[in-house]
């Protein structure tokens, strides 16, 4: 169906004044990384505490409001996580929107996560690594494995993506691209080419993720395919859910114009 002058000429002016307010904003600064060893969390405000085994996946609903606390608390691990919008599953996990949206491939405290309808799924509240993630390669599969370990028993994240997703009632093509946490890959020259680079983790991070919208959310424990170890030999990792606070200013609703207007997306949607 074809849109009447009138249409095109309010969808011009809604663009350009979106503009001018990002042109207007100040953007905050982002904080350095958190502080290691992580602060506690209180007791009244755990929910659950899951140990997810190396090679093996765990899913859950995440209600607004609460937030998932995941920790390399017994060695390094590289963590592929997905979501998706409990209301309509339809809406998920986007990582190019997220990156082309704030201008920044480093996913760190401060920063949010997009859906692919411009609404804020999750909040990076605290990351020790600084942003030590990957959000342009994806997880491993069973091609790439065996590839990289010949001859040995794997699993992998695709596979385990599936698996999950089966478990909420999704199928594999509901599976967006995958966060992977604690996967220190960045551009290592001109031409384009990713490196692993270790020295941007500490050994012991963590990250928190608080929900914006209820969500669901699957993640796998394997190895990066860029992980240079040449052993399958993943180490579990702590989830821990919990309820979580939002001050007055918080930092991921504020520190950029594409943050508030995807919290404003996300109160539209809610009205």
């Amino acid at each position: 169906m074809s849109r009447t002058p009138e249409q095109i000429a309010a969808d011009r002016a809604r663009y350009e004044a979106h503009q001018r307010a990002g042109l207007a904003f100040a953007t905050k600064a982002l904080p350095e990384a958190s502080p290691l060893p992580a602060v506690p969390l209180s007791a009244d405000s755990i929910i659950a505490t899951e140990t997810v085994a190396g090679g093996w996946y765990w899913s859950t609903p995440l209600r607004k409001g609460e937030a998932l606390r995941i920790a390399q608390l017994h060695g390094p691990a590289s963590v592929a996580l997905v979501c998706w919008s409990a209301k309509d599953t339809s809406e998920r996990l986007n990582l190019p929107d997220t990156v082309k949206v704030q201008w920044d491939t480093r996913v760190q405290k401060g920063r949010v996560l997009f859906s692919d309808m411009g609404r804020v799924l999750l909040s990076v509240t605290e990351d020790s690594s600084g942003g030590a993630h990957d959000v342009l390669l994806g997880g491993s599969t069973a091609a790439a494995n065996a590839a990289k370990y010949p001859g040995a028993t794997t699993r992998n994240t695709r596979d385990n993506l599936v698996l999950a997703a089966g478990k909420l009632g999704l199928s594999r093509r509901d599976i967006p691209m995958a966060l992977t946490l604690f996967a220190p890959v960045r551009v290592s020259d001109d031409d384009g080419h990713f490196a692993w680079q270790p020295g941007l983790l500490n050994g012991g991070d963590y990250v928190d993720l608080r929900a914006e919208m209820d969500l669901l959310v699957a993640v796998s424990n394997c190895p990066h395919p860029l992980d240079p170890n040449p052993d399958y030999a993943p180490n579990p990792v702590e989830i821990t859910r919990y309820r979580a606070n939002v001050a007055a200013d918080d930092l991921s609703r504020t520190a950029t114009a594409e943050a508030v207007r995807g919290f404003e997306n996300n109160a539209r949607a809610e009205a």
